[in-house]
């Protein structure tokens, strides 16, 4: 008898924060644009970049009635990988997924009808060169730009504003900043050559997110 109340003492002590936790569940689209990097090599240089296209995004956020939260997040983007120099150029189609966790600040507490917040995390992101491949590629004695993946870790850092516009439903405004060692697998330095550092990939996101209890 004893352990049965024991045990129903440590049930309620799990529980109990649970459904104190609010989720949110949401999703929002906007577009990426990423700075670009050189690749050098012996011959000359090259400027190396992903296009700005469009990006996506769907989230799952676990936020309790502080002004601390957490989320999950699914990232998918588009955006040709392109190779400058010198009046010649190259492209090849690719796009991107992240998966990452942010822990989220909010300004206003829970139930303010504009929450600002700022969030910052990690995780992992995969360049994917999806381009049909040539004989010749313009640029190639500096890089060349390939059908491969390759898999980055990530960070990221954002901040937005939500706005309540009924009790479950929250309108986003937000941009966020991801940050990926250079993709040598998509972008490939020729013998001789170097790339490195890292991309930064600015996104200015709209979004739209429901709530599993009424407010925030």
């Amino acid at each position: 008898m004893r352990s049965a109340r024991i045990l129903g003492v440590c049930l309620a002590a799990a529980v109990v924060p649970a459904m104190a936790q609010k989720w949110e569940f949401g999703g929002g689209a906007g577009g990426g644009f990423y700075t670009s990097r050189d690749v050098t090599s012996p011959g000359g240089s090259a400027s190396a970049k992903i296009a700005s296209n469009v990006a996506a995004s769907v989230w799952l956020d676990n936020n309790g009635a502080s002004k601390w939260g957490g989320e999950l997040r699914l990232d998918y983007q588009m955006g040709d990988l392109q190779l400058n120099s010198a009046g010649s150029s190259a492209t090849f189609g690719a796009r991107s997924y992240a998966a990452h966790y942010d822990v989220v600040w909010h300004a206003a507490p829970a139930g303010s009808k504009i929450r600002p917040f700022v969030a910052a995390g990690a995780g992992i992101k995969v360049y994917q060169g999806t381009g049909t491949e040539v004989v010749f590629q313009p640029l190639s004695d500096i890089a060349l730009l390939t059908k491969a993946q390759d898999l980055t870790p990530l960070v990221s850092g954002g901040a937005g504003i939500n706005f309540q516009i009924s009790p479950r439903v929250q309108l986003r405004a937000e941009v966020h900043d991801y940050l990926t060692p250079f993709p040598k697998k998509v972008i490939t330095p020729a013998e001789g050559a170097k790339a490195g550092g890292w991309l930064q990939d600015f996104v200015p996101m709209i979004g739209i997110s429901f709530t599993s209890s009424p407010g925030r």
